[in-house]
């Protein structure tokens, strides 16, 4: 690697090149020392962008101006404003317009979806996760066995990696959705891992869990807003995320939810609220549930108006930016930011994400080699100098460059800010 990859003449050629270089602009940044963060931590909680202040004080002027009418009145009323994401949403996520609905939060999403899509037989009970899932999700599993007399022990798979830092090949799952399909009610699997930040081929996961005759059900989180879903095509049986990560939409914001249109008009069980009812007789009072085909059928209460708006803000610059060039841009940047730690890093760090594109989205996974203590001690120093990551239990350190707001430079920063710490330990 030529030497001037480090230099700042070389970051700001190459930021300026970047034909998305702009959408920088449109976010806040923490601050530090009085300078903008390298924030690397949109895998966690993704920047503000400034367009989700207006949206946000165009709810709050309405209800002053108008309180309970701002229901009914003008092009963002209230009453189908849940309505002024799904476009854009499902664009994001390979999606028909009424397979995607933002509401409630992931964990509340997943339970609702669990009550229609795991419908356990005397021959099958069990769900098949990944082993080191998201502890929500694991939690979310093993009371919905509970709730239906079942145990983990008995009626949990929980599939262990197969190949060096708890990274799965392909086969291994593939293998075990085989090994166990008969007694497969739903296979439920995330788009990324996230302590490892391996992507995975939803496409392959979904036909195998049909082929064994479950269903299959996915766990978008770290996956939305940074790499190319095409849910409806992939036969995804149902999703679910967040929107606070990569979509920017702010902390604890509204989730989202697909169910594929074939089950549009279902009899499975669900657990039904008014506003999951058909709006053309919503308003009329009546005892008997009449659910809105499609994933809207699933909501329960009205919408929070305020926790939708910044989503619309986000959205927007995801249609103006298109997924293409971001993930391109992605793709250039996270593979700069590791052959920087292979050349100038890698006597103190390794890389556990897999390094194939198709095997990872923006975000990086580091082990210090020093172990556990030395990697909390780079942790601490990278904060400590303005650049932003953040640290996963028991020794990871993630950093994800999103191509919306990161470039060149924030890598840099964190490549020298980490030899700094390198130098200061010998």
């Amino acid at each position: 690697m030529n030497q001037d990859l480090l230099s700042p003449e070389f970051a700001t050629r190459m930021d300026q090149a970047d034909p998305l270089k702009s959408f920088r602009d449109e976010f806040l940044f923490p601050k530090h020392a009085g300078e903008p963060q390298a924030y690397f931590v949109g895998n966690s909680l993704g920047l503000q962008p400034k367009g989700a202040r207006a949206q946000v004080e165009e709810v709050l002027s309405k209800w002053a101006d108008e309180a309970v009418e701002g229901h009914f009145t003008g092009q963002a009323q209230w009453m189908p404003y849940h309505e002024l994401v799904r476009d854009d949403l499902a664009a994001l996520v390979g999606a028909k317009p009424h397979e995607v609905v933002a509401m409630n939060s992931l964990t509340a999403n997943l339970h609702l979806m669990m009550v229609s899509f795991y419908q356990p037989t005397i021959e099958r009970t069990a769900i098949l996760i990944e082993a080191g899932s998201f502890p929500s999700d694991r939690y979310a599993v093993e009371s919905q066995l509970k709730f239906h007399g079942f145990n983990a022990q008995n009626s949990l798979i929980e599939v262990e990696p197969d190949l060096p830092n708890g990274v799965f090949s392909d086969q291994c799952i593939i293998d075990a959705i085989r090994t166990h399909g008969k007694r497969l009610s739903l296979v439920l699997w995330p788009g990324v891992q996230y302590r490892t930040g391996q992507a995975f081929d939803l496409q392959a996961i979904a036909g195998a869990a049909h082929e064994a005759g479950a269903l299959v059900g996915f766990d978008l989180a770290h996956a939305v807003g940074n790499l190319p879903l095409q849910l409806h095509d992939d036969d995804a049986d149902f999703a679910v995320w967040c929107h606070y990560k990569y979509c920017n939409a702010g902390p604890g914001a509204v989730g989202g939810c697909f169910v594929h249109e074939r089950h549009a008009e279902t009899t499975r069980p669900r657990l039904a609220g008014w506003w999951g009812n058909n709006p053309d007789v919503r308003f009329k009072m009546g005892t008997e549930f009449n659910p809105t085909r499609g994933a809207d059928g699933w909501q329960l209460s009205n919408p929070p108006i305020l926790g939708l708006a910044p989503l619309r803000a986000s959205l927007d610059q995801f249609k103006r930016a298109g997924m293409p060039a971001l993930r391109e841009k992605s793709l250039q940047l996270t593979q700069y930011l590791a052959q920087c730690i292979e050349t100038y890093l890698s006597d103190a760090i390794e890389i556990i994400t897999p390094m194939s594109a198709e095997k990872r989205g923006a975000q990086l996974s580091l082990r210090v080699k020093a172990g556990r203590d030395a990697g909390r001690s780079l942790f601490e120093h990278l904060a400590a100098q303005g650049v932003l990551g953040d640290w996963r239990e028991p020794d990871v350190i993630r950093i994800s460059p999103a191509p919306l707001y990161n470039n060149v430079a924030d890598v840099q920063r964190f490549v020298r800010a980490t030899q700094e710490w390198m130098h200061g330990r010998r």
